[in-house]
């Protein structure tokens, strides 16, 4: 019988290991996993690549693992946010690595890994310093530079329902990154609002299918 649920964040995050690449869904606050991020928090593993849409907000979502010096490197589109004083401070004194990523990119880039695509090709940022070192061409008379697609170890996602098997389906714009990132990872670990009987989600309502999903918590009954 499959069954993904875990009895606890702690035990759906502990065999992340150091040095991880950690895909993370939500932007500001929709659909961040703040639970997950604190089960990784108190896991312990450090020397993180992460992959967000930008680089936390004061000590909310993924700032409090950079606070932690948990991080080694970020990969996101809008490194300075409101309050992002944590990852400025630290990338300052060098103790944090950045690529700088157009979102749209950022996106792609990932639809790219989970559809097992070597990349694309993009006119964003051709002829800018984020083309400096990539492949251009000319194509149709437009400039394009080629992103690698991105993939990670584990994925950090949230959702508003899923079942045993993983079926998931997101609130509004809390369904921004989630699926192309849990289509991205090796291992994809999800917090849901609820879990509900199978056969209850209308299949033409489901945005991400269990085959992309590993794991599931359900946040009415696990607190950390």
């Amino acid at each position: 019988m499959i069954n993904k649920l875990c009895d606890s964040a702690i035990d759906a995050v502990n065999d992340i290991p150091d040095g991880a690449t950690i895909l993370v869904g939500g932007f500001s606050g929709a659909g961040v996993p703040d639970v997950l991020i604190s089960a990784l928090l108190e896991h312990g593993a450090k020397d993180l690549t992460l992959v967000h849409n930008n680089a936390g907000n004061a000590l909310l979502g993924v700032a409090r693992l950079l606070d932690a010096g948990r991080v080694r490197k970020m990969i996101c589109s809008f490194p300075r946010s409101w309050e992002s004083h944590v990852f400025e401070g630290l990338y300052r004194e060098g103790k944090v690595e950045l690529e700088c990523v157009p979102q749209g990119t950022l996106a792609e880039r990932l639809r790219a890994g989970g559809s097992g695509l070597g990349g694309i090709f993009t006119p964003a940022g051709f002829g800018t310093d984020l083309a400096r070192g990539k492949e251009a061409r000319v194509i149709g008379g437009r400039g394009y530079i080629f992103e690698h697609a991105l993939t990670g170890d584990f994925s950090l996602v949230k959702a508003r329902h899923a079942d045993r098997w993983g079926n998931l389906q997101y609130r509004m714009t809390a369904r921004n990154f989630g699926p192309v990132m849990c289509m991205a990872a090796k291992t994809t670990i999800v917090e849901v609002d609820d879990v509900v009987p199978l056969g209850m989600m209308d299949p033409e309502t489901i945005v991400t299918s269990g085959v992309f999903v590993q794991r599931v918590i359900n946040l009415k009954k696990v607190t950390k």
